[in-house]
């Protein structure tokens, strides 16, 4: 099992989505703002409150999350 020390799950934060330290800030926007372009430095001058660590986390999680497969539960 993986574990994700700067990637926190809290069902009050954020819908449950996977955030970065419990902070506001999902893996999703991080990956979103890489994907489109925005440099590692342009991230952390918009969100002064993260480290270059929480960038590289995010990028990680989302990159091991792409691998995981979603199976539809069967009936019993």
């Amino acid at each position: 099992m993986q574990t994700w020390g700067r990637i926190t799950f809290d069902a009050g934060l954020m819908g449950g989505k996977p955030c970065l330290r419990g902070l506001r800030v999902t893996v999703g926007a991080i990956v979103g703002l890489v994907a489109s372009g925005y440099s590692r430095e342009d991230i952390l001058k918009a969100y002064p409150y993260l480290e270059e660590e929480d960038i590289q986390a995010a990028l990680e999680y989302a990159a091991w999350r792409s691998g995981e497969a979603d199976l539809p539960l069967e009936a019993a």
